[in-house]
């Protein structure tokens, strides 16, 4: 197919969802749309391999989309993610493209949400479901989720299920969806087990393989930080501690762009917010600010910032981490235009990992990954800019008159030239200091974590490694080793099912036939409830709260002590913590505690 002639038009969709693309600025299908498009509408199975940010989820959404029935009132099109996230950002694709069809119905199943909430939608009949496979099996058995009349599945990211654990649970949800439908299958690889299902549960499928024509310049510098503390906070010391002429920050959404704008202009800095709901007029005033340097920071999303063409941006910082690849290609390519050098810095939380990943396998390389600017930094920078500026004045022509002011602004009986200027200079500054207290808080936080990694296995350390925090509670779960179960895999079920962030899990140790598992202090009371249900490898977890069973480390005089948390024990408790801790001294190298970071 001649792709650079082809619209979204002549591949045979009806003119409301062209509406809605030309609404969403999408002009020609990227390679896997016009492959997948046309086949998906003839109905055909297709089985797609594809990288993240290849356009993929138009490519299976439009045409499905487009066969959709809106009268019924029935599930028509499941689609399988493996994580929370993809499943929303795959639901509000499918919302933003059916904008203009009337009567159509799209809803996200993931954990973390109330069953409550997720009922009361599902009577009424989506005719579109997106989710994970847990939840979605969960409402399977429970007779809440009504396939029967499923005519399209999707399984996006095939691969990342099976990475994560996902895959058993995927060929369950498989078997009880009825033969007579058309199945997509996506996945960036193509293991065996993929290879599997795909002969298993697809019907002659079209094979469709797009290799990634992605590429990035080498005249910009590409870095990463992981997330710690309050993202708007951390801007603000990039922001400080970077030279740049002008900056573009990308967030994922319009509210985004006003919230992270007001907390800059809290912090002294001029900004100003690029999103959908500036009229034109406005729009094209704020580029023109930008342009001339009346305005060094831009906040924008990815619609609002397309065509944006400002030669003087020399930093790009993807405050919200891009969902695909390509979006995160185009945001750095608004930097190091016209032979300059651009440098690009990429905010990226714990949950966002395998986003990280994605995008330095398709582009090919290994970012570097930032420290927080440290305070010592910050009044370096600071204590220049000033610098700059003093001299700059020293160098005007009217400063007599300021000049002859100076005994009148010297108090009585002192004569001291430069008490005077180091107040005038303090007063200068007004809240932002030239001298910063020490930062110790970050900084013992960013070391410790660095000692724990670096610790991890290090059995001459190993005690200390392993003290009680006193913000964790302790839980077990009855799946093991035994049972084929890693720490990614429970790592996956929780933070998935429970929607609670990997920077609230602490040690996991694997077992023969169990595990435990660290959570923040309280964060299941009002959680509890939803993994009555969850499953590892089809194996209920039982997740349990061990009240007697923790204790911690202290170190007095070399002897090392352990100091139980409830002193009223039990000589049952007693015994069953010694058994549990030359169990613990047995086990082999893999039974080591995984840490997470607590930052």
């Amino acid at each position: 197919m001649h792709t650079n002639k082809m619209t979204f038009s002549s591949l045979g969709l009806n003119s409301f969802i062209i509406n809605a693309l030309n609404d969403m600025g999408y002009i020609k299908p990227s390679p896997i749309q016009s492959e997948c498009i046309p086949l998906l509408l003839e109905g055909h199975d297709v089985l797609g391999m594809a990288q993240t940010g290849s356009g993929k989820t138009a490519a299976f959404a439009l045409p499905l989309l487009n066969n959709v029935k809106s009268h019924l009132k029935v599930s028509q099109v499941l689609v399988l993610a493996p994580t929370r996230e993809l499943a929303i950002q795959v639901a509000e694709a499918f919302s933003h493209f059916s904008k203009y069809l009337v009567g159509i119905h799209v809803l996200a199943l993931y954990g973390g949400q109330r069953y409550d909430l997720q009922l009361k939608i599902l009577r009424q009949g989506p005719q579109i479901i997106v989710g994970t496979p847990g939840r979605l099996l969960d409402h399977l058995k429970r007779g809440t989720l009504n396939l029967s009349n499923l005519s399209g599945l999707v399984l996006d990211e095939a691969d990342e299920m099976l990475r994560m654990g996902f895959i058993e649970d995927v060929e369950t949800i498989l078997t009880k969806i009825p033969d007579n439908h058309q199945t997509a299958l996506f996945s960036a690889t193509m293991p065996d087990v993929i290879r599997r299902i795909s002969k298993r549960f697809m019907k002659s499928p079209k094979e469709i393989k797009i290799r990634s024509n992605i590429i990035t310049r080498p005249n910009i510098q590409q870095s990463f930080w992981m997330v710690y503390g309050k993202k708007t906070d951390a801007l603000v010391r990039f922001l400080e501690s970077e030279d740049f002429s002008a900056t573009i920050i990308f967030v994922r959404t319009k509210n985004a762009t006003l919230e992270v704008s007001e907390a800059l202009e809290r912090n002294g800095y001029s900004s100003a917010a690029l999103n959908g709901d500036m009229n034109q007029s406005l729009r094209e005033q704020t580029l023109e600010k930008l342009k001339d340097g009346r305005l060094d920071i831009l906040i924008a999303t990815d619609v609002a910032a397309r065509g944006l063409d400002v030669d003087r941006i020399s930093l790009v910082i993807n405050y919200d981490i891009p969902m695909d690849s390509e979006s995160y290609v185009h945001r750095i390519g608004r930097t190091g235009r016209a032979g300059r050098k651009g440098k690009a810095l990429l905010f990226v939380e714990n949950r966002e990992r395998r986003l990280l990943r994605n995008i330095e396998r398709i582009m090919q390389l290994t970012m570097t990954e930032v420290e927080l600017p440290k305070v010592e930094l910050l009044s370096k920078r600071r204590l220049e800019k000033f610098s700059r500026k003093v001299q700059i004045q020293l160098k005007s022509r009217d400063l007599d008159q300021y000049r002859n002011l100076l005994p009148k602004l010297l108090p009585e009986n002192e004569s001291n030239i430069e008490l005077l200027a180091a107040a005038l200079l303090k007063m200068a500054q007004g809240e932002r200091h030239l001298i910063i207290k020490p930062d110790t808080l970050i900084r013992s936080i960013r070391n410790t974590n660095i000692k724990d990694t670096r610790r991890r296995h290090d059995n001459k350390n190993n005690l200390r490694y392993h003290r009680e925090n006193d913000n964790m509670d302790l839980y077990r779960i009855e799946v093991g080793r035994d049972d084929g179960v890693e720490v990614r895999h429970i790592v996956g079920a929780i933070a998935n099912e429970g929607n609670i962030s990997s920077r609230n899990i602490g040690n996991i140790k694997l077992f023969s036939t169990y595990s435990t598992i660290e959570l923040q202090k309280g964060l299941l009371n009002n959680l509890s409830r939803l993994f009555v249900h969850t499953r590892i490898f089809n194996k209920p977890i039982n997740l349990k709260l061990l009240h007697n069973t923790r204790f911690q480390y202290s170190h007095r005089s070399g002897d090392k002590k352990r100091k139980y948390n409830n002193e009223h024990v039990s000589s049952k408790n007693i015994i069953e913590r010694k058994r549990s801790i030359r169990v613990s001294r047995n086990e082999d190298k893999t039974s080591l505690p995984y840490r997470r970071k607590n930052i």
